[in-house]
């Protein structure tokens, strides 16, 4: 495992870092974990030199928390640094603070988080949290020793990211970035901008929720091929993220144990500066040609489920981004007539904006889902 710096602290993380946010579940209910498996695969994470366990109040419907505080017995918590995350989004009085914290110390069997973060912070979530003097709070919790640091994660525009990085000392922010989303919420440039005022940076979606790791269309199968040391589309990805000097660890929500032992692997082998310019080229071409396929940037979090009127919003939106990858192929046309049932296709979609709202990604799902109409339906 490599180990990197995390902004003026005097603490170096693991590389790779375990998001509890994707964990194997039993079924199609993603509240039912797959308690032994997810326990065994952080576990393994941790016996390999993954020092830093990221979880949220929300994750798997509340139980992410559980199962990783179940993880961290038998001497495991103090192997590694704890990070989790305030809901926001529940939060309407001083006192909640309190609630949701202490709540969910008993969910992770710990009585201190090392890093806390105000989860999934946008210009609607901030003015409702900055008058009640949240950053205030964490002064006192960080006091008595329930928290270690405190940071925030973000989905909105690089504008709401400067204001929010400068209106206090943060120690640690958490952005989505990868090689599609360069200049997409934070981008490049909010990652410059909070790494110069001493940030240390936590990295979510670093394949865009598994859409870089799905075998690639032949048009981009081809510019991969060019390449002298050969990767998997999801090794591409996680090495252009840990290539950036001002990234601090790269978070990976694994389903499988075998994405977790490819990870660690990939981690070993990661670094700033590892990739050669040739490389850094082949992957601007394969960013520009993802472009120009129509790639849609879900990374099927599913806080857009459930929709009010049945539609499988991710399972779209996942078969519309095979279809422009395989080249309008078909066979996927036939694949959404016989998996998405008739009552939870895209023409279902009554523009009540509801998922909007919810999506951190800000996509225009409506419009999206209009598209899909056409495209999957034939219908306007």
């Amino acid at each position: 495992m490599k180990y990197r710096k995390f902004g003026r602290l005097d603490w170096e993380p693991s590389a790779l870092g375990f998001g509890a946010m994707r964990l194997p579940i039993v079924g199609d209910d993603s509240s039912n974990i797959d308690e032994p498996l997810a326990i065994e695969m952080i576990r393994y994470a941790i016996d390999h030199g993954v020092n830093y366990v990221d979880s949220a109040y929300g994750y798997h419907g509340g139980n992410s928390e559980r199962i990783v505080g179940k993880a961290l017995k038998d001497g495991y918590r103090e192997k590694v640094k704890l990070a989790t995350k305030m809901p926001t989004w529940l939060t309407k009085s001083y006192d909640d603070f309190d609630r949701y914290l202490n709540e969910q110390l008993e969910k992770l069997q710990t009585d201190r988080i090392d890093f806390y973060l105000l989860h999934g912070l946008n210009k609607q979530r901030w003015p409702v949290l900055e008058p009640l003097d949240v950053t205030g709070w964490a002064e006192t919790a960080i006091a008595d020793g329930r928290i270690g640091h405190i940071g925030f994660s973000f989905h909105d525009d690089l504008e709401t990211f400067k204001k929010i990085v400068d209106y206090y000392d943060w120690t640690f922010c958490q952005i989505q970035y990868n090689y599609m989303d360069t200049e997409y919420q934070a981008g490049t440039e909010g990652l410059r901008y909070a790494a110069a005022k001493g940030l240390a940076f936590v990295i979510m979606e670093p394949i865009a929720g598994g859409r870089l790791a799905v075998p690639p269309p032949l048009d981009i199968q081809s510019i991969w091929e060019e390449a002298d040391v050969k990767r998997t589309p999801a090794e591409w990805a996680l090495q252009w993220v840990w290539n950036q000097p001002e990234v601090s660890v790269v978070l990976s929500g694994m389903t499988a144990m075998q994405h977790v032992v490819e990870n660690v692997e990939s981690a070993g082998r990661s670094g700033v500066g590892t990739l050669t310019e040739k490389e850094l080229e082949l992957v601007a071409r394969v960013q520009e040609k993802y472009g120009e396929l129509g790639f849609i940037g879900c990374t099927e979090c599913r806080y857009c489920q459930p929709c009010p009127e049945g539609v499988v919003i991710p399972e779209i939106f996942s078969l519309v981004n095979e279809f422009y990858a395989s080249d309008r192929d078909d066979a996927v046309k036939a694949r959404y007539a016989e998996e998405i049932p008739e009552d939870a296709r895209a023409s279902k979609c009554v523009r009540c904006g509801a998922c909007e709202e919810l999506c951190p990604q800000n996509l225009p799902i409506r419009n999206l889902l209009k598209n899909a109409t056409r495209t999957f339906e034939g219908r306007r």
